[in-house]
């Protein structure tokens, strides 16, 4: 699965992503709420980052404008060399399947479907015939250690397997990036470390670019970067060496 996906990339010497003076308002009734003030960010193809702040300090906006699931007020924003700051939602909803995989706090799984359909599920809107759908999904659940728990639903999965089907998920369409937003607020710590440990086993063996939103710094540091936000701007910004 990987070996397709980095075939594609191999080569590349532009960044990841860039964005340049990024801002973005909100108006809420007569108040004007200033979400993001001018974000400089770079980040290049097979980096793993954790981006901090606290509540209000705009980190989710900017996951969300990393994501293409919003628009910037203003500046640029360029995904892998694609300018997407004013893409209409068809084209950044093309883009997101393509080259973004989501993994979210809540697992967002459906109750009465079994694991490899819930992995398969992306690829029905990316024209792949039904084996190749099946394929693809069964390689993700093995990539995630879920080979034997194919045919599981939700309510027969721990906490952290159902993580687990959601990460194999945002695999299972080859992307660029991992884009995943408190992936272990759900779970208990020790399972939260196995999560983690997976995220850390995707960048340093399948090469995979991974951006983490938290709140933790236990769980930032996992990453091999880690960005902080506050008011809308980007505070500090620090390379370190990662966890084994």
């Amino acid at each position: 699965m990987a070996a397709d996906r980095l075939a594609v990339d191999k080569g590349k010497n532009i960044m990841m992503i860039e964005m340049k003076n990024l801002t973005k308002t909100y108006e809420m009734g007569v108040q004007v709420v200033h979400a993001l003030r001018g974000v400089d960010l770079t980040i290049a193809e097979g980096e793993f980052v954790a981006i901090m702040g606290p509540s209000g300090s705009g980190k989710s906006t900017l996951m969300n404008m990393l994501g293409c699931l919003d628009i910037p007020s203003g500046g640029i924003y360029k995904l892998d060399g694609i300018d997407v700051s004013d893409m209409s939602p068809d084209e950044r909803s093309r883009i997101r399947n393509k080259r973004i995989g989501f993994v979210f706090q809540q697992f967002n799984l459906l109750p009465r479907t079994t694991a490899i359909k819930q992995v398969a599920l992306p690829l029905m809107y990316g024209g792949y015939s039904r084996a190749e759908r099946a394929e693809r999904a069964k390689e993700a659940l093995e990539l995630v250690g879920l080979g034997d728990r194919m045919t599981h639903k939700p309510d027969e999965l721990s906490g952290g397997q159902q993580q687990r089907v959601a990460i194999a998920r945002a695999l299972s369409t080859n992307p660029n990036i991992i884009l995943a937003d408190e992936p272990t607020g759900a779970l208990d710590t020790v399972t939260g470390e196995e999560i983690l440990g997976i995220f850390e086993r995707l960048h340093h063996e399948q090469g995979i670019t991974i951006i983490m939103i938290t709140h933790d710094p236990e769980i930032a540091a996992h990453a091999k970067r880690t960005i902080w936000i506050r008011d809308g701007l980007i505070q500090e910004d620090h390379e370190k060496g990662g966890r084994p």
